[in-house]
């Protein structure tokens, strides 16, 4: 059935391909030029046999550039990466350094006017509006899921409630008070409020909720349709990775049948991941984009390790953006048990489909003598939970066959009540490795 579209820049937005390739053209040389101001580029691009952007003449040439990995970021550390001068720059994003040395972002004011357009017209394309009221659950700081969607809904005209992560109940008061219509969180989060609405003194009949957009971590199509059910709303996927500015690289639009990524700002492509060869659309890879417009930190051929594929044909929107998919997991998610490799992403789409399995669910691996063994535990609908061994030896049975014939491994099942599972309001924990390290 036809939708209204709405459109943020409808020109740029529906460029032929030919136009978009000939202003990728002009924005990668113009990228190039900017990345040899840094030392890490310099040398590395002189090293490829490209001494100036000039040496770039067609969007080929692209293959000439080296890969950038999250270990040359880290390597670059603090500044290696900067390619203007510091009075240029206005703001600083790096990432939380837990698995290793940080990695870091700057932003000149230009930058930061560009990616704020850029997620305006995500949410534009989700139909929202300056009559939406537009909460705010990310985590505002260093973390680029707040910042990112705050001033984009800001530019789009949106009223904004920053009202970040955490405090359930004060988020549930302020979505009721605000007659929020709105939402950015997580998924595990919106569903862990959906649990909380009548222990914190609410029902659903209080919320004026339309749209939710979630990203920030992986989950399945299973999942963002048991949200929609719940809350009766549409949830938009997203994308983004904070070494591409965060939020905004892709978004879905009304049709929601693939994220459209900004080519005008950014140069797509899907890798296999061992071998670094293009893959054609439709063939799931790693995602590697090169930034084509932020002047202070220039990216170019960055491995996000992001596993997707971009969809074949065009939108009904009319938008010429190429689509990619939902992000399936990450080449460095991926887990072997018992030499079966596996995505945390393949338990999930698995488990949300069952109709018994409630919000929340945890993935945990042990060692049982040379074996691995896989457990995976999960909450079931409170009004299940009645004691009756049958019936939860019934959908253990159930939960175990389905996963069976899906990952080919046969895991160990946990049933729990709701509210047992450790609960998180930012990005979920739910892979618990407890191997011994090689």
């Amino acid at each position: 059935m036809p939708k209204e579209i709405f459109y943020w820049d409808k020109n740029t937005e529906t460029l032929s391909a030919q136009e978009l390739k000939k202003m990728q053209l002009a924005h990668l040389k113009q990228s190039v030029h900017y990345a040899m101001h840094t030392a890490f580029y310099n040398h590395r691009l002189k090293k490829a046999g490209i001494r100036s952007a000039s040496d770039i003449k067609s969007l080929d040439d692209l293959k000439r550039i080296p890969f950038t990995s999250k270990d040359d970021l880290r390597q670059c550390y603090p500044n290696g990466l900067l390619a203007v001068n510091m009075q240029d720059v206005v703001r600083v994003h790096t990432s939380s350094g837990t698995t290793g040395t940080p990695t870091v972002i700057y932003h000149t004011q230009e930058d930061i006017k560009h990616w704020a357009e850029l997620v305006a017209r995500c949410i534009i394309a989700t139909g929202a509006d300056k009559n939406d009221i537009f909460q705010n659950m990310m985590t505002y700081g260093l973390f680029t899921g707040g910042l990112g969607l705050h001033y984009g809904a800001e530019r789009a005209g949106l009223t904004v409630i920053p009202s970040s992560a955490g405090n359930t109940k004060r988020q549930l008061s302020l979505m009721k008070d605000f007659k929020a219509t709105v939402v950015h969180a997580t998924p595990s989060y919106l569903l862990h409020i959906y649990s909380k609405l009548e222990e914190c003194g609410f029902s659903k009949k209080d919320l004026c909720l339309k749209k939710a957009y979630v990203g920030a971590e992986p989950y399945s199509d299973n999942t963002r349709k048991k949200i929609e059910a719940l809350y009766d709303i549409d949830v938009y996927n997203s994308y983004g990775l904070s070494e591409l500015n965060g939020p905004g690289v892709s978004f879905e639009c009304v049709y929601k049948n693939g994220m459209h990524l900004w080519e005008d700002s950014y140069i797509l492509e899907v890798i296999d991941p061992k071998t670094g060869n293009i893959l054609p659309e439709e063939k799931e890879g790693e995602i590697v984009l090169t930034h084509l417009t932020r002047r202070a930190t220039p990216l170019l051929r960055y491995r996000t390790r992001d596993l997707a594929f971009v969809y074949k044909g065009a939108c009904k929107c009319k938008r010429t953006h190429r689509r990619i998919s939902r992000i399936t997991g990450r080449t460095d998610d991926m887990l072997i048990v018992n030499g079966v490799n596996m995505y945390p992403s393949q338990i999930e789409e698995i488990i949300m489909r069952i109709p018994e399995v409630g919000n929340n669910y945890q993935i945990h691996l042990e060692k049982e003598g040379t074996l691995d063994k896989l457990i995976v535990k999960v909450e079931i609908y409170s009004k299940l939970f009645t004691g009756d061994v049958a019936q939860l030896d019934t959908i253990k049975e159930k939960i175990k066959n389905e996963l069976r014939a899906s990952i080919i491994i046969s895991p160990v099942i946990e049933l729990h009540e709701p509210g047992v599972l450790p609960e998180f309001e930012g990005k979920a924990k739910r892979v618990v490795d407890n191997r011994d390290k090689l």
